[in-house]
């Protein structure tokens, strides 16, 4: 009998978390073909999960494609997710790929891979609409690789075709995988050991999980009931779709997170509704208010674009101070990105990039500050901490997270704390970090 050798494979992923859990989901389909993960080594195959959301994704998504054919050129290059489905022909440009797979066909790219490994049915270009009629491609996912906590994709797509985002032509309209299904996944990392998952989509708020009723908030309540032993974490969410509902729940902790991200984008209305936002600076200065209120501990992050077309020096300092009077904990900024095909790449007044990149400075540094103000707010509060790692720059320290999204320090011996969830005394600020001591092990629920 011939001897044939296992197929060795590589995923280099970009992007968000929705195409992280995708890359996981690959890999444990991969391997339970029969392939081998290769690691830093040889790869008969390597897979490059593309994004485009920005100018500077697409350019490091080539990039990473290119690196690929130079590494192996005798093995299978693929380019897979966003790329292929907005912008297949620029992929096409690239000499040596070998497979380029959109999102509209993402959940059958295991059976293309082997198709174009052994020459059956195999053309280089597959993709193609999504349809109003598309369905949730589930990926269930059982572990993610070197990660203390886990990504739980519930929901794909967007409608909302905001100005100047790619994103719904690249994911398609809006579905949602079953409650059932969402409650077997987060069954299998509790299983798994798992202390911690992240329910995450493209657009979270909209999850509609088929049976009559079950919203987001519905889900959580369901969630809620069943007192898995991990925590919960949303991942970001639209201002308009955080409910008061979701705030109570959030404000419990424990069972979920103290921790709302939400996609601001600008605080000058004229601004939002360019964008084509559907809420105001008021809604939005409401929402964070309400929230803090509500649990003043919570850790409330926020996106905010620089240099969106029209942007002059009063719009930008209406988001700037919007932002500096508001219990913000910390922010995402983020430089407008030019994108061909959206509405906002045709609008006038685009914005030079120097003036674009001070914008993006001024906000950084009030972003540090909110950051620096609330890590100093926990000192002398015990905090719910997921373990991540030791931390490599001092001997006996670990890493972790608090529920609330404080970065923590801490001495850490694994024959006496083996357990990833500790309750931990904030006691200093050293390096932009919170330092502090174990007190105990805990679990939610």
């Amino acid at each position: 009998m011939d001897f044939k050798p296992m197929t060795r494979f590589r995923i280099v992923t970009l992007g968000c978390k929705v195409n992280q859990y995708e890359s996981a989901w690959l890999r444990e389909a991969l391997c339970a073909e029969g392939w081998e993960w290769a690691g830093q080594g040889f790869a008969d195959v390597t897979i490059v999960n593309t994004c485009i959301v920005t100018q500077t994704a697409s350019r490091q998504s080539r990039q990473e494609i290119r690196k690929a054919i130079r590494r192996s050129p005798e093995g299978l290059v693929a380019a897979v997710g966003c790329y292929g489905q907005v912008f297949p022909e620029e992929l096409m440009q690239i000499k040596g790929i070998g497979l380029i797979v959109g999102n509209s066909r993402k959940g059958a790219v295991v059976d293309l891979l082997k198709g174009a490994l052994d020459g059956t049915d195999h053309e280089i270009l597959v993709s193609g609409g999504f349809g109003s009629a598309a369905r949730f491609d589930a990926m269930p996912v059982s572990r993610f690789s070197g990660r203390s906590r886990a990504f739980l994709k519930i929901q794909d797509g967007c409608e909302s075709f905001c100005s100047y985002c790619i994103v719904p032509f690249a994911r398609g309209p809006s579905r949602s995988l079953a409650m059932k299904e969402v409650l077997e996944g987060v069954e299998r990392y509790c299983r798994a050991g798992y202390r911690e998952i992240v329910l995450t989509g493209i657009h979270l708020g909209l999850y509609s999980g088929g049976e009559a009723g079950c919203s987001l908030v519905g889900l959580l309540k369901r969630i809620r009931s069943e007192k898995y032993p991990a925590r919960i974490r949303l991942s970001s969410m639209e201002p308009n779709e955080i409910t008061g509902e979701i705030i109570e729940m959030v404000a419990e902790g424990g069972w979920i997170c103290r921790h709302l991200h939400i996609a601001l984008q600008s605080g000058d209305d004229s601004i939002l509704s360019s964008m084509n936002r559907r809420y105001t600076a008021d809604d939005f200065a409401w929402l964070v208010q309400k929230i803090h209120e509500t649990c003043p501990q919570s850790c409330i992050g926020a996106d905010v674009m620089c240099g969106f077309p029209g942007e002059n020096g009063q719009t930008f300092e209406n988001t700037r101070s919007l932002l500096a009077g508001l219990p913000v904990s910390y922010l995402h900024v983020f430089r407008y990105s030019r994108r061909p095909g959206t509405r906002a790449a045709e609008f006038p007044l685009q914005v030079p990039p120097g003036e674009v990149k001070k914008m993006a400075e001024v906000m950084r540094a009030l972003g540090r500050g909110k950051r620096s103000e609330f890590n100093r707010a926990s000192l002398g509060n015990t905090l719910e901490v997921l373990r991540e790692g030791r931390l490599p720059s001092k001997e006996n320290m670990a890493l972790g997270t608090s529920d609330n999204y404080v970065p923590v320090v801490f001495r850490f011996q694994s024959e006496n704390d083996p357990d990833p969830l500790l309750k931990i005394r904030a006691e200093q600020i050293k390096d932009d970090k919170v330092e502090g001591t174990i007190v105990s092990a805990s679990y939610p629920g």
